[in-house]
């Protein structure tokens, strides 16, 4: 098991880093807000973890022990892998996820891409009492600052990735714009607008 990293960020894309460790880079899938924290030859310390599959073996990565500890129990309910339970993360923090599952709210649990009802309630149903208490001030996603350039075209690129069509995705980041009061996605807010576009669709395709 790869428990974490430490060595300097080479590449940063929209799903994933390569992190150079004495000279050896790995290709680690983390979440949008994780990604944004990143910067191309500085060094980082990840929190990480392993999955080993028949034709693979693909890296994780976390800001915190937290982050990588909900992904793994939340691995524990059924139907449910790792591209889903990153998902989840992208959508929700930690302690968001906590507050879905405490209180039943469906809803919250079906804007992750990839969760219709029955998967929300199975969560609901399998991760009880499995994630621990959240606190005080557990919150979904930070609304996008403004800044300048446009990057919109990286958003939209990262969400037909995920499953939505090219309309689907320019309407949803076009939302997200509207309700923030901004005309362009800087770059360093493209993760946070990633996050909000994801919130705003849901489980919804076409």
């Amino acid at each position: 098991m790869i428990a974490s990293l430490a060595g300097t960020v080479a590449q940063v894309g929209l799903d994933r880093a390569v992190v150079d460790v004495g000279g050896v880079g790995y290709l680690v899938h983390a979440t949008p807000a994780t990604l944004a924290s990143l910067r191309v030859g500085e060094p980082v310390q990840l929190h990480t973890t392993l999955v080993v599959r028949e034709d693979s073996m693909t890296v994780y990565g976390f800001a915190n022990a937290d982050e990588r500890d909900v992904f793994e129990t939340a691995q524990s309910v059924s139907g449910v892998g790792p591209r889903i339970a990153l998902a989840m993360l992208a959508v929700l923090t930690p302690d968001a996820l906590r507050r879905a599952v405490a209180t039943e709210d469906l809803a919250a649990l079906r804007r992750i891409p990839g969760i219709g009802p029955k998967s929300a309630q199975r969560i609901v149903l399998e991760l009880g009492g499995k994630l621990g208490v959240p606190s005080s001030d557990g919150a979904v996603v930070s609304p996008p600052v403004h800044g300048s350039g446009d990057h919109r075209d990286q958003v939209v690129e990262a969400l037909v990735g995920l499953g939505w069509t090219a309309k689907v995705a320019e309407d949803a980041v076009a939302k997200v714009l509207a309700e923030a009061g901004s005309e362009v996605v800087a770059q360093v807010d493209v993760a946070s607008t990633l996050r909000a576009a994801l919130r705003g669709l849901g489980g919804r395709r076409g």
